[in-house]
């Protein structure tokens, strides 16, 4: 089916979800736009004279936010969708700001009652769906999208999160559809969600919560309209239509995506408040203060997933915004600041220890790497002992990390400088006699090991068909095979290896993940048995973590949460459903035309806050 008879379907779907549509979904009168889709199987060309962010971005999945799960995909999501609360972009330490909502959420006392104020006057962007006319943002999308996560036919990869708050109602109307085989009845009323009037949503919990409105910032809960979804269904990804500030005018998977301003977005101007003696902060923010958003009126989006190719484009000033590759670093930045031939040319440069922790997965349920038998753990441990994690700080990411000690990166609540343990630490002979010991030894006199009854002993490793991706591979191929363990490394792409992953058909792979949300639980949803096969693709379950995840929800930030994420840092490491590695310190470069950038640290959306000088690139 071509996109063309799909948006076809689009407006024939919407017009009978308009008839039976309820009263709370019909659009007030406003100025009418024109019923275009949102995407075209043709590029649209830039307006003469607009300015336009050029950048490139690793293989994407989707669009769909309750569906998306890769960094790739929720940074599209993340400007298409706008969520009910987001991230001053100059503010550190970081502070929440209300995007979609009003003003920051009316708490009770408990932190069981949430009410939150949706902003009037914003709308979704024009689709045919909605027949030409306005369609303004309430209470009640907020209802439907937060419902979604719910639905087991979404197989949303963030519904475990959301499970975790404990909205009243919502795991029993997932429960009933699963058990009775029925399609989630969205219509039926729950007490946790409710949306009181057209603007005002009062979320229930069944405990305290009090870290709740960082789950409402996340970059993928922006709101979705409930038309456009059942219009499109399982093509929701390639179909989004948001209340954020860009709208997707044009989608070649894997190879392209271009974003322009959407007329429908509300009125937002620049109001970042960097913090005091932030003068490159208060610099930005004196420039930028008042100017409507956003104030770029395109973006063009590069699909590579190899380094060389991007860096090159930068380079050649085809590309405004790039991640300096590892590969490069001694180049671009040499001793933590832009080369003098950058600097000549005006580029900037700007580093940031990322809240990112890249990890290596092993699958749970896998029959040779799996499982919670002494000799399977003894596996996974001298596995990890045979990783040189030092030498891949210093060869393949010239120094740009920070040996990851536990799933809890930096920038995030918990973490601890001085926490020590053997998860980064490289001990061949101790690998090497835990694999002796527990029966993984050469039965055969081929020289590597078999499995303690003698069964062939071959590591299955997911890969990417990248250059980075084959530098480790080498890596740990060298690492495992002074343990004479046999390797097997198989290379697909990302998009491919991540729905494999969650559907438990790999036995291993090197990943990483980002913190959304300055809350150190962020890192330890990955080892919660409710998340298998979404966040936690290792499908790691073991009832203690379960039980100590559960404890930190409900804490407030002090020394008994602390206390709390500390026993969880020794189960991780003592499990090893995760060889943590490292996390990532970050070397961007943007070009001397793009004004106002500054890296985000729990937020996926910056297109919006940065401006671009035409004169200057020209």
């Amino acid at each position: 089916m071509t996109l063309d008879r799909r948006q076809a379907l689009g407006v024939a779907a919407g017009a009978a979800s308009a008839a039976a549509a309820p009263a709370w979904a019909a659009a007030p009168a406003g100025p009418a736009g024109p019923a275009t889709a949102s995407t075209t199987t043709r590029e649209p060309p830039a307006a003469p004279g607009a300015k336009v962010l050029r950048i490139v971005s690793p293989s994407e999945t989707g669009f769909d936010p309750a569906r998306a799960g890769d960094v790739p995909s929720i940074q599209v999501i993340a400007h298409l969708f706008e969520p009910l609360y987001g991230y001053d972009p100059l503010a550190r330490p970081v502070r929440m700001i209300p995007r979609a909502a009003a003003a920051l959420p009316e708490v009770s006392d408990d932190w069981r009652t949430w009410v939150v104020k949706i902003r009037p006057g914003s709308h979704f962007a024009d689709d045919p769906v909605f027949q030409g006319r306005a369609r303004e943002l309430t209470a009640h999308d907020f209802v439907y999208s937060l419902k979604r996560y719910a639905d087991p036919a979404t197989k949303s990869p963030g519904w475990s999160s959301l499970e975790q708050m404990g909205i009243l109602g919502l795991a029993e109307l997932r429960k009933a559809a699963v058990e009775q085989r029925k399609p989630f009845d969205y219509d039926r009323p729950i007490e946790g969600l409710q949306a009181l009037d057209r603007y005002t949503l009062r979320i229930r919990l069944a405990t305290g919560r009090p870290r709740f409105a960082e789950q409402l910032a996340g970059s993928a809960t922006g709101a979705v309209a409930r038309e456009v979804i059942e219009a499109w269904g399982e093509a929701s990804p390639e179909h989004p239509v948001g209340t954020g500030p860009f709208r997707l005018a044009y989608w070649r998977r894997a190879s392209r995506i271009v974003l322009e301003r959407n007329p429908r977005y509300r009125q937002a101007v620049y109001e970042a408040e960097p913090a005091p003696g932030d003068a490159d902060g208060q610099r930005i923010a004196n420039a930028l203060r008042g100017r409507r958003l956003p104030m770029v009126d395109r973006v063009e989006i590069s699909i590579i997933d190899e380094s060389q190719p991007g860096w090159l484009a930068f380079l050649k000033g085809d590309v405004d915004y790039v991640i300096v590759p590892d590969e490069f670093v001694p180049l671009a930045v040499p001793g933590g600041r832009a080369a003098p031939y950058l600097v000549k040319r005006g580029i900037q440069a700007h580093f940031l220890s990322l809240p990112t922790t890249a990890y290596t997965m092993f699958n749970m349920a896998h029959p040779v790497v799996g499982g919670y038998a002494p000799a399977q753990v003894a596996l996974r441990r001298a596995i990890g002992l045979g990783m040189d994690i030092e030498r891949e700080i210093r060869l393949l990411r010239n120094g740009g990390a920070l040996p990851a000690q536990s799933p809890i990166a930096v920038h995030l609540s918990g973490y601890d400088t001085a926490f020590r343990c053997e998860m980064t630490a490289y001990d061949p002979a101790r690998a090497r006699a835990l694999l002796d010991l527990h029966g993984y030894r050469d039965h055969n006199g081929d020289g590597w090991r078999e499995r303690p009854d003698g069964a062939p002993l071959v590591l299955e490793v997911a890969t990417q068909p990248t250059q980075a991706a084959r530098q480790l591979d080498e890596l740990m191929r060298r690492g495992m095979a002074a343990l004479q363990l046999r390797t097997d490394f198989r290379p697909a792409t990302w998009p491919e290896q991540y729905k494999a992953a969650r559907a438990g058909k790999l036995m291993m792979w090197s990943l990483s993940g980002r913190a959304g949300a300055p809350d150190g639980i962020q890192g330890l949803l990955r080892y919660d048995g409710a998340a298998a096969g979404g966040l936690n693709l290792s499908r790691f379950d073991l009832p203690e973590m379960n039980r100590l995840i559960a404890r930190l929800q409900e804490l407030p930030d002090g020394a008994e949460r602390n206390a709390v994420f500390h026993q969880t840092k020794l189960l991780a490491a003592a499990w090893m459903p995760y060889k943590l590695r490292i996390h990532p310190v970050q070397a961007v470069l943007t070009q001397p035309w793009v004004k106002g950038f500054r890296q985000p640290l729990f937020r996926a959306n910056w297109f919006e806050y940065v401006d671009v000088d035409v004169d200057a690139r020209r």
